[in-house]
């Protein structure tokens, strides 16, 4: 009998939420749907028009990226999260963070025997990497947690600052702690910090608060980029989810292998795409204008959640609230449904969310406000 193809992976955990997403439909003044965090706000106009002036484009665009776009990428870094000095051969574009998350662990090379630490609650995809690689991933927030012969094998730790789904913020000291416990064991540090510029609270510097800070910042390194990767994604902060944009950058070495496999492998960046990323991140004022929809979304939320009974744990950062009611999620899911909202389950980013929903910001101003006005009454 000849083995059936394909990868035998676990069922996509959303299909899960298919009978509460109908339940939610029956509301009469229509769902609320804060279960996904993909952005509804239109893409700024200058980045469209970035886009359609780079629309001819009838030659293949280089993978590493053009010197243009990973100089813009250097400035922004230098001017948003406080990492100068950067050398634009030490960065890459690639198409949307997902899909590096997801095919890291095969690029550095990891595989059977190797260990992949992530966070004890986190984005699923992190663990599917390891799959891919065919190494093992472990949920720990530091290597603390392990026993010896697991320390002894981790070859890659995701930290995920700020955290999703759970917003936690880790700070300089924590980044650098965790840093140093890689180096004693020879690992990479991959940091995911696609929601870097969305602090709220201490870490929101138009209210007086600090920036999130990045794994690539000079008090984390200590002046060295080696074995360290900072992910970034542009689909938050530029409401540009649909164009696939996001870079990495930092150690040299290991940046220059990733630009050459991803050479053999065509996985590549498309050109309009790039030209349109260069403009973003030379452009403050539109993410400083998305962000202050979401602070103002976010506190009508905060509220109206807790008016409904739940508790929000953590949430300094990112688009969304990790909440609990002391319960089931499922039971929490449930009563949200019949108010005709749609959250996301805590239990798809671990075991550690058994008992907590997360809520997005991701509505427009009348759908939000739809959602408050249920769970206040």
């Amino acid at each position: 009998m000849t083995r059936p193809f394909g990868l035998k992976l676990p069922e996509y955990p959303w299909d899960a939420m298919a009978p509460y997403q109908a339940l939610a439909a029956k509301h009469p003044d229509g769902v609320v749907n804060l279960s996904i965090g993909t952005p509804v706000d239109p893409t700024p106009a200058l980045i469209q028009d970035a886009l359609k002036s780079a629309a001819d484009a009838p030659g293949y665009p280089t993978t590493h990226g053009t010197l243009a776009l990973r100089q813009s990428i250097v400035d922004w870094f230098a001017r948003r999260r406080n990492v100068p000095g950067l050398d634009p051969a030490d960065v890459m574009p690639t198409v949307g963070s997902k899909e590096l998350v997801a095919w890291l662990p095969l690029l550095l090379g990891l595989g059977a025997g190797d260990v992949i630490v992530r966070p004890t609650v986190a984005y699923p995809t992190y663990d599917m990497g390891a799959v891919f690689a065919g190494a093992t991933a472990v949920a720990a927030d530091s290597l603390d947690e392990l026993d010896a012969e697991t320390r002894a094998r981790v070859r890659l730790i995701w930290v995920n600052s700020p955290g999703n789904p759970t917003g936690i913020v880790r700070s300089v000291q924590q980044l650098s702690e965790l840093v140093a416990q890689a180096r004693e064991v020879g690992a990479v540090v991959a940091s995911d910090e696609c929601y870097g510029e969305l602090g709220w609270g201490q870490w929101d510097p138009e209210n007086g608060g600090e920036p999130v800070p990045s794994v690539l910042d000079p008090r984390v390194t200590g002046g060295s980029n080696e074995n360290l990767l900072a992910i970034y994604s542009l689909s938050k902060q530029s409401n540009v989810a649909g164009y696939r944009a996001a870079f990495v950058a930092g150690d040299g070495a290991i940046v220059a292998n990733l630009v050459n496999s991803r050479k053999h492998a065509g996985m590549i960046v498309p050109h309009p795409v790039q030209e349109a990323m260069r403009v973003a991140l030379g452009d403050d004022a539109h993410v400083s204008a998305q962000k202050a929809l979401y602070r103002r979304r976010r506190a009508l939320l905060v509220g109206a959640l807790e008016s409904f009974g739940l508790t929000i744990h953590h949430s300094e950062a990112g688009l969304y609230l990790w909440c609990t009611a002391g319960e089931d999620t499922w039971t929490t899911i449930g009563r949200l449904a019949e108010l005709g909202i749609v959250a996301g389950p805590g239990v798809f980013y671990g075991d550690a969310g058994q008992g907590f929903i997360r809520v997005a910001l991701t509505g427009t101003d009348e759908r939000i406000a739809a959602a408050v006005a249920r769970l206040s009454r």
